[in-house]
């Protein structure tokens, strides 16, 4: 019985330092672990869980957010939409303000060389009619209604001047002042034109002996052409302002992380309209001019208008297609562009040759000249 007794004492002995190894190993904190099991790694935010075609759900693909949406979690089950505004970043975990865009003064290449182009512009305009103010008895500028020049240079500088309204933040009130001053602007300047070239064809034709025509030549009938011309102008800017006005509008399709800040046209039809009545005004005016191009030299300014509503026309039939194609800043800079080229080709056309026959030439600033009788 000591035997079997004894028997058994080393075999408790030898259990409980077994079960002590044994506690010990598994105490080990290098070799403690829980056994995982999953067939897909967790996805980390900026992606979702796509289920594969199994009957297990904890198979599945990570795939990354579409475009404009984010996911902030680990292992999330669909992504979240960003605002109109705002735009997911790099990883696609949150959401970021987008970058604004639009012409801004501050930090601006394409606002500093617009302003300075419009200055220069309003600055040349003012040179010029200061000449005409200073000569305003001599017979070149008295020869096509002197008023009629100064009415001209003033649309001119304040079209030069309308710029600085497609410069900086739009808002409601500049998208509305940016898209009707031009066209009211450029329609005072091109019926000063058809006034001038008007009063060419019917001073020429009054000369003839018991000529009709003479009964038109009087102060009303010019300034009767501006006004009639502009009014019309201004009826279609009225009704585009009382049914469809021109607001600002927030584009957050066309770029990717772009939002841009842009003046709606509000309507197309009425946009269109005010520009082609213009278009119109301006092919009256060169076809006009155009036929009394050839009338003795007193006449001749007609020559000058003839090739300043080239200019205007060709300008404004080539921004048309690059206004449509183009979005953001650049379509912006494509309708600054078109003001001012349109000014200058007036401003230049019109005036210079005459400021240079002024400054440069007196001797040829004489009533005998203007006439055809120069002196050998």
């Amino acid at each position: 019985m000591s035997a079997r007794l004894g028997g058994s004492v080393p075999l408790r002995s030898g259990s409980r330092s077994t079960q002590m190894a044994l506690s010990s190993k598994w105490a080990n904190p290098v070799q403690d672990f829980v056994p995982v099991s999953r067939c897909s790694d967790p996805c980390s935010p900026g992606s979702w869980k796509k289920g594969k075609p199994t009957i297990h759900t904890c198979c599945y693909d990570c795939v990354l957010c579409p475009e404009g949406e984010i996911s902030n979690i680990t292992d999330s089950e669909s992504c979240i939409k960003c605002q109109n505004d705002k735009w997911p970043n790099e990883k696609k975990e949150q959401c970021l303000p987008k970058v604004v865009e639009f012409i801004s003064y501050q930090n601006d290449t394409m606002a500093s060389v617009f302003s300075c182009i419009s200055v220069f512009g309003c600055l040349v305009t003012g040179f010029t009619f200061g000449i005409f103010i200073s000569y305003r008895d001599t017979p070149i500028v008295r020869a096509n209604n002197r008023n009629l020049s100064y009415l001209l240079l003033v649309s001119i500088f304040l079209s030069f001047l309308s710029v600085f309204l497609f410069l900086g933040r739009p808002n409601d009130v500049t998208c509305r002042l940016r898209e009707t001053s031009f066209g009211f602007f450029f329609s005072v300047a091109v019926s000063s034109l058809l006034a001038k070239t008007v009063m060419v064809c019917v001073a020429f034709k009054s000369t003839k002996p018991g000529s009709t025509w003479r009964k038109w030549l009087n102060v009303k009938l010019p300034y009767t052409i501006v006004l009639l011309c502009s009014s019309l102008q201004v009826v279609i800017c009225a009704f585009w302002l009382s049914i469809s006005p021109p607001f600002q509008d927030l584009d957050a399709e066309s770029y990717p992380g772009i939002l841009i800040i842009q003046c709606n046209e509000g309507s197309d039809i009425w946009f269109y309209s005010m520009l082609g009545y213009l278009g119109l005004l301006a092919a009256v005016n060169f076809v006009l001019a155009f036929l009394v191009r050839t009338l003795p030299d007193s006449f001749n300014e007609a020559k000058y208008i003839t090739f300043s509503m080239l200019v205007f026309i060709s300008v404004w039939i080539s921004m048309i297609p690059a206004y449509l194609s183009t979005r953001g800043k650049t379509m912006v800079a494509v309708e600054i562009f078109a003001v001012m080229a349109s000014s200058a080709g007036l401003l230049g056309c019109v005036f210079f040759p005459k400021c240079f026959i002024i400054l440069f030439k007196s001797g040829m600033n004489k009533k005998t000249e203007l006439l055809g009788k120069r002196k050998e």
